[in-house]
């Protein structure tokens, strides 16, 4: 029993954690921030005034986890984000293909806890924010009501990750909110008034079928004239979820004071639309569903925007500029939504693409004024319309990442911030990054501690390109195709498809390739043949008389024609894609990005993948092979294909493909690095949208690893994660590993990205 006399007052009960970096924030970003800091070794506290982790990604609110892929709408290949965050999002592919959000916090959750260097503090908000000087932070005070207890958290370092800018506002930090004007940075599409100065909030609900009629009362407070919201006959039964992202609203109001209203004007709208769809009479097949969830707190996409040493722009986004401090990267359209929201009369958003993606500098990710605090997520210092694209989750991860590394950095050398942008500081912070597997357009890994670097490397096999067979289907060319190759600085080699016809036709095809060689936009046209088809099956030859100055991947292109069908091949080849010119209305992309006006974005076209099971490869001879799949690809420092497919793949005849690394002297090694292809293509939404497979079928499922004894000294099976680290016990001494590549998560010859020694 406890009892206490009375008193004048009582404090609650206080708890000091001290740390090497204080993040604030759960969300994807601060998630990533900590877990990328603490396995480089340094003592983090994770603050989140949430009971879950993840932020708009979580179950309390369930939006899909999105980049620089755009949901495969745009001509950003390979582009999903690497690191921590392509780990997560592999792991819930694996586990959670139906894209349940209750799973999510399970998977993002664990992830936490299993890292000894993170303290997680859930349900804790942080108060107040105490300094030194005015010019740096000394510690935080905050309280968690769920076991009223007092937190002052105390480090060297801090990271603002709360969406908000919750420490960095009250620091003193140096912030924007709302829309800068044109003149400023010459952005040309900055907004007009009716765009307004934020973006607004969005709230969703789930539905389900009981089988049994349900009816529907709406709560009082429902909206009761749908016609206000100008979309509404956009509205149907079987939506759901971020599916309608678009109930949005705010964009007028104070993203950050009047959240609390907003929230309420939403809940009005969601009931509202309920209501609608139940009651209405207009649709008749939602008589058996009912409400499952609706969301408690809204997904807030803007508030403020804190200044760094550098302000990502417009121009950034659309000219992919180069910056010696890149640390990540995003692709993701410049996204401007209307400032009414679901009662504006305009389209919901409004994207612009740029043709590749662009770099983000480390100068964004810290506080220009306050000297220990680094700022991850939507709150980094960028533009409102720069904002528009750096603002999704898969970039604010990988965006959070650097910080967390850089952190860790900063931590073991007594550095602050801004003392990491000095040249060799940051190289060795881009090295780091790079060895996570967070990739940097325009950087490759240059690590002299890698053993690999002076190995011989051979292989039972190495994939030639010749050929992919014609043992696919044969589907009408309703919409123009091309296929993908990754081509050396040359002659193109001699081409051959097949075509059946219905009648005697003129097909055309195009030879094109991007003007940037990293980038996968085909804009340049370096050849097209009109050739004449007879009724019936035959093969065509496709005699381009062309040169590529550059290594670089041409576009093979099947025009548009009705009378034709078009041979697929089953072959799936790591860094070989097909690609097609269609409509993705979901980032606004309708076959062609045609500005109106001069609004400083670029017209071009777009070429996309399909998602598996579709988006097979076209079938073509290929003379000479294209032999570029090689096992020195295995250390040139890049982990996924750019102008290259940076891959060693086997023969697809070779049963038991092996990749030996040989020294003249035995070496001293204690940790091997594997990465495989976890195929960057797939978005992996994290819901809503299911997945066809529970692996990447390029991923290799089962190794072995021997020594120069032919002794097995690893072995691992079922394995489905792109990064895997082999820590051995005790170092061992060898002159030679050998890598048996054993078996595969899909019907695709044997592929590794890279593999590192230590």
């Amino acid at each position: 029993m406890i009892r206490e006399q009375a008193t004048d007052r009582r404090t609650p009960k206080t708890v000091r954690h001290e740390a090497d970096l204080i993040v604030v924030g759960g969300g994807l970003s601060g998630t990533c921030c900590a877990i990328t800091a603490a396995r480089a070794g340094i003592r983090v506290v994770l603050v989140q005034d949430r009971p879950v982790l993840g932020g708009n990604s979580s179950s309390e609110v369930r939006l899909w986890v999105l980049g620089a892929t755009s949901h495969m709408g745009n001509n950003n290949r390979w582009a999903r984000e690497g690191g921590f965050i392509n780990e997560l999002l592999i792991e819930n592919l694996y586990r959670n293909p139906e894209g349940n959000p209750l799973i999510f916090d399970t998977i993002i959750l664990e992830k936490v806890i299993a890292e000894p260097n993170i303290t997680l503090l859930l349900n804790t908000a942080v108060y107040e924010v105490e300094k030194s000087d005015p010019e740096t932070i000394s510690g935080l005070k905050a309280f968690c009501s769920q076991n009223s207890t007092a937190y002052e958290l105390v480090a060297p370092l801090f990271c603002d990750a709360s969406g908000d800018g919750l420490v960095a506002f009250q620091a003193g930090a140096a912030f924007r909110m709302g829309a800068e004007s044109m003149e400023e940075f010459g952005e040309k599409f900055a907004p007009t008034a009716e765009y307004g100065e934020l973006l607004g909030h969005s709230m969703y609900f789930y539905t389900k079928d009981t089988g049994k009629p349900v009816r529907f009362v709406p709560p009082s407070y429902a909206l009761q004239d749908i016609t206000k919201i100008p979309r509404y006959r956009r509205f149907n039964a079987k939506e759901y979820g971020c599916q309608l992202w678009w109930i949005e609203y705010g964009g007028r109001l104070d993203t950050v004071h009047d959240t609390e209203t907003i929230k309420w004007e939403l809940w009005k709208v969601v009931y509202g639309v309920w209501n609608y769809i139940k009651n209405s009479g207009q649709f008749p097949e939602a008589e058996t569903m009912t409400l499952e969830w609706v969301g408690q707190i809204p997904g807030k996409r803007e508030s403020r925007r804190f200044e760094g040493d550098y302000i990502l722009k417009q121009q950034d986004v659309v000219e992919q500029r180069t910056h010696p401090d890149a640390v990540a990267f995003g692709g993701w359209s410049i996204d401007l939504h209307p400032a009414d929201g679901v009662f504006s009369e305009k389209p919901g958003c409004n994207q612009w693409h740029s043709k590749g993606l662009y770099q983000i500098p480390y100068r964004s990710f810290y506080s220009r004024n306050i000297r220990n605090l680094f700022l991850a997520g939507r709150i980094i210092s960028a533009s409102h319309v720069a904002f528009g694209s750096s603002r999704v989750m898969g970039t604010s991860a990988h965006g959070g990442q650097a910080v967390g590394m850089a952190a860790a950095l900063c931590s073991r050398n007594g550095l602050l911030p801004r003392d990491l942008t000095e040249p060799v500081r940051m190289q060795e912070l881009q090295r780091e990054l790079l060895k996570t597997g967070q990739h940097i357009p325009g950087l490759r890994l240059h690590d002299e501690a890698d053993l690999i670097q002076t190995a011989q490397l051979t292989a039972s096999s190495e994939l030639t390109l010749t050929e992919l067979p014609a043992d696919g289907p044969l589907l009408p060319l309703t919409s123009s195709a091309a296929q993908m190759l990754p081509l050396p600085a040359g002659a193109v080699p001699r081409l051959t498809a097949w075509v059946s016809a219905e009648q005697d036709t003129t097909l055309t095809v195009e030879l094109r390739r991007s003007s940037k060689p990293d980038n996968h936009t085909p804009d340049v046209t370096l050849g097209t043949l009109q050739i004449p088809v007879k009724k019936g099956k035959q093969a065509i030859e496709l005699p381009f008389d062309a040169v590529v100055d550059e290594p670089c991947y041409v576009f093979v292109m099947f025009l548009k024609n009705e009378y034709i069908r078009l041979q697929y091949s089953a072959l799936r080849v790591s860094g070989i894609l097909s690609v097609f010119n269609k409509i993705n209305a979901a980032v606004s992309n309708y076959g062609k990005q045609e500005p109106t006006e001069d609004i400083g974005v670029e017209a071009f076209e777009f070429w996309t993948a399909e998602r598996r099971p579709k988006g097979q490869n076209v079938a073509l001879k290929i003379e000479p092979g294209i032999s570029l799949f090689g096992v020195d690809n295995l250390r040139n420092g890049l982990q996924r294909p750019t102008n290259q497919p940076n891959a060693y793949v086997a023969d697809p005849t070779d049963s038991s493909p092996t990749v030996t690394l040989s020294w003249p002297a035995a070496q001293r090694i204690s940790r091997v690095e594997l990465f495989f292809d976890g195929d960057y293509d797939h978005p992996l939404e994290n819901v809503i949208m299911t997945h066809p497979e529970t692996e990447v079928p390029f991923c290799v499922r089962d190794y072995i690893l021997c020594n120069d004894r032919k002794e097995r000294i690893f072995q691992q099976t079922g394995n489905h994660q792109t990064r895997n680290t082999i820590q051995f016990d005790q170092p061992i001494e060898t002159q030679n590993l050998t890598l048996h590549l054993k078996s595969m998560n899909g019907p695709a010859p044997a592929a590794l990205m890279e593999v590192r020694c230590y």
